[in-house]
């Protein structure tokens, strides 16, 4: 029987993937010690599982502790007032009408409205690279353009960006779940979300009174209209949208432009052909894609694999391993732009599929084509790089570059 693991080890932080399809082949339904749950590695295991409405995404009990003091229950308010609004922690019907409030500013046509702030935010950005010469391509590129985009269609004014950065670092243990953050979880994600909710709530009030061309707005009179949805859910929706909307796609990016420095042959391909860009960000996505995995706790028993999982036990849906499964794509270990079919899992499927996608699609696919045409002698200055200690997801603490 294959070891069981800790998934936050350092080797299976920089590089989960020989260990990950060791456990697909060996025991793809595989109980973890370690993580008191179960971990699924087939890519079929994990399509019907994102579908399966006896496996839940009521989860947030599982981050805070079984037996709170009373100090911590206080502590804790805003997690519950907070997080247990976000949709991705809710089942329907609450997690249908919490999408609903969102969905608005992520359809197809509000996307494409985006294009033209989106590709002068990438000049903006390449121009700071060029400055620069030699920096952490996340901090001087990946970070503020998702960022900028998500809170100008927010209306978060561009000079808090840096508040909301120290902010996300601070609930990001919480959410993601951090290796040896416990203590930081009960100290600085309650203060970090404290911040968040006075924030979004003072903006509240004042696109109340003062309207504007931006989401907050626009679900502040969809509360005046009658709409269903509290003030509290309205915030706890913006605190979701800004917090997701700049980490994934912040992840996606410097992973991408990594790859892109490991895989030459597929860069020169790229900067030769700006029509492969859409297959290569679904390439990416599927490689090494920003979510590693979903949770989700079973509602009632359920058989997945032959094995038996008992209601109340978490289940890990690992999406870097179900997109790395050679039943499911041909080479997986190989970096191909041109792969088709390509349905990986990156963005989930079903009802929680990521709402966001569309943007973080179109962000990279500007974003990847411009760096490789404008900037090729733009290269990656290190091979000691950190990834983030986190079990949901997959990103680089820093990337440094250099001009070449």
């Amino acid at each position: 029987m294959i070891e069981d693991r800790s998934l936050l080890s350092p080797e299976l932080v920089a590089n989960p993937y020989p260990y990950l399809r060791a456990l697909r082949e060996q025991d793809p339904v595989h109980w973890s010690e370690h993580h008191q749950g179960w971990i699924l590695t087939r890519y079929a295991d994990n399509a019907a599982a994102f579908m399966d409405p006896r496996l839940s995404s009521e989860r947030l009990g599982s981050l805070l502790p079984a037996a709170p003091s009373a100090s911590e229950k206080e502590s804790f308010d805003p997690i519950y007032r907070l997080l247990g609004n976000w949709m991705v922690f809710r089942d329907p019907p609450v997690h249908a009408r919490l999408r609903r409030l969102a969905r608005a500013a992520f359809t197809g046509r509000m996307v494409t409205r985006l294009r033209p702030a989106i590709e002068a935010l990438v000049d903006e950005r390449i121009a700071a690279l060029e400055s620069a010469r030699e920096c952490d391509f996340i901090r001087v590129f990946a970070y503020p353009l998702p960022a900028t985009v998500i809170a100008n269609l927010l209306g978060v004014p561009p000079e808090d960006l840096e508040r909301f950065r120290g902010w996300s670092e601070d609930i990001k243990p919480l959410v993601f779940g951090a290796s040896g953050a416990r203590s930081d979880r009960r100290d600085r994600a309650p203060v970090g979300l404290r911040a968040l909710e006075r924030y979004f709530r003072d903006l509240l009030d004042r696109y109340q009174r003062e309207p504007a061309d931006n989401l907050l707005t626009a679900l502040s009179r969809a509360e005046e209209a009658d709409d269903v949805l509290t003030a509290d859910e309205v915030i706890a929706t913006c605190v979701l949208l800004l917090f997701a909307g700049h980490e994934t796609t912040t992840n996606l990016l410097a992973s991408s432009f990594l790859r892109l420095h490991e895989y030459p042959a597929e860069r020169e391909r790229l900067a030769a052909d700006p029509g492969l860009a859409a297959g290569a960000v679904e390439e990416m996505l599927r490689y090494d894609g920003p979510s590693k995995m979903m949770v989700r706790m079973a509602a009632k028993d359920v058989e997945i694999g032959g094995r038996q999982i008992h209601a109340g036990q978490r289940v890990f849906l690992l999406q870097v391993a179900a997109n790395r499964d050679p039943a499911q794509f041909a080479e997986p270990d190989r970096l191909d732009f041109g792969r088709e079919p390509n349905e990986h899992l990156a963005f989930g499927i079903g009802i929680h599929y990521c709402l966001g996608a569309p943007l973080a699609r179109l962000e990279a696919e500007i974003a990847l084509p411009a760096l490789v045409r404008r900037l090729p002698r733009l290269r990656v200055t290190t091979d000691d790089l950190r990834w983030q200690p986190t079990m949901l997801s997959r990103g680089l603490e820093s990337l440094p570059v250099a001009l070449a």
